[in-house]
């Protein structure tokens, strides 16, 4: 229940609300062109990260799997997107 809460308080935050805004506009962007649809488990990626904003240079469909597997640590040697 502790961690349930403090969840709800971090979504809560201007600036994971931000992110949360950039995400759900670069979908609904990727949608229009018909290169996603409702289901179909791809993820929007962000090549070069949410903050980079959302031109169509920054933006793929990738498989859900392979967006969100990739490794986040500062010293890993893994490519992304690859």
């Amino acid at each position: 229940a502790q961690h349930r809460a403090n969840q709800a308080k971090f979504q809560k935050k201007p600036s994971e609300v931000h992110k949360r805004v950039l995400r759900n506009a670069a979908r609904a962007k990727m949608m229009k062109k018909g290169l996603v649809h409702k289901g179909d488990g791809k993820d929007v990626d962000h090549k070069m990260g949410t903050g980079a904003g959302n031109g169509s240079g920054n933006l793929r469909v990738q498989s859900a799997h392979a967006n969100r597997s990739f490794h986040r640590t500062k010293t890993s040697k893994a490519i992304r997107g690859t």
